[in-house]
């Protein structure tokens, strides 16, 4: 791969935050390499500055290993200018009940660490050479949720986002050696197809009275890569319309 553009790898790119996050960086004429579960959806395969996609399942330590030996395979020595950590899961029980200490199986809890936590910490140390040559950063989708009881994100993913922000912080630490800056953006209620009608309950906690969109959450992460935000580094942004204050 030779291209003088700056590029981005990002994870969990086929809905949502995450494909809100690309069509911000394609906008900015960013190289974009991403992966999900899923393929992309039809449209967006015209794209072209969104140049590869690899179906994987980060959760799964051998579907990662096959990324990351792909991703490598692509890149072919070039640098990497930033990765945006954003797969993640909330299982549900069947009834869509909350997931708690007490009603769930642990191994929910081990399936929503596997991704939500170990998978960015093995992303982080596989890219870690590319990031360094590209003098690059990191960005981690956190949450609102691991910061406060939520009402339906269950436990696991509440404390494994919890988690994922202490690993920003040790992360920032060490990847300064690197050049490599790190940060997280923790999203508040942002309308996705993962919102039900439930959420209309938690308006009224919100000051702005309103959900926010995919595209604010992915302009903070892009705004975070850009070199207005060169010496920010250790830092959680929370997108949230001030929800997180109370």
């Amino acid at each position: 791969m030779s291209d003088p553009r700056k590029t981005v790898v990002l994870t969990g790119a086929s809905r949502g935050i995450g494909h809100a996050t690309v069509r911000r960086f394609s906008r900015e004429d960013w190289q974009i390499i991403t992966c999900s579960r899923e393929e992309v959806p039809v449209e967006c395969q015209r794209d072209p500055n969104w140049t590869h996609h690899i179906t994987a399942d980060l959760g799964d330590p051998d579907s990662l290993a096959h990324f990351l030996q792909e991703a490598t395979e692509i890149l072919d020595g070039q640098a990497i200018h930033a990765l945006v950590n954003n797969a993640a899961i909330s299982p549900k029980t069947p009834f869509k009940e909350r997931l708690g200490i007490l009603n769930g199986d642990l191994s929910d809890w081990r399936t929503v660490f596997e991704l939500n936590l170990f998978a960015p910490l093995a992303l982080a140390r596989g890219f870690a050479i590319p990031l360094r040559k590209g003098k690059g950063c990191i960005v981690n989708i956190t949450s609102i949720a691991g910061h406060a009881i939520h009402p339906f994100a269950g436990s696991a993913y509440s404390t494994s986002k919890a988690a994922l922000s202490a690993l920003t912080r040790e992360m920032a630490v060490e990847f300064a050696e690197l050049g490599v800056r790190v940060n997280a953006v923790a999203p508040g209620e942002i309308e996705t197809s993962m919102v039900g009608p439930e959420y209309e309950t938690l308006i009224p906690r919100i000051p702005m009275h309103r959900m926010g969109t995919p595209e604010e959450v992915a302009g903070a992460v892009f705004q975070l890569c850009s070199a207005d935000f060169g010496y920010v580094t250790g830092t959680e942004v929370f997108v949230t319309g001030g929800q997180h204050l109370y």
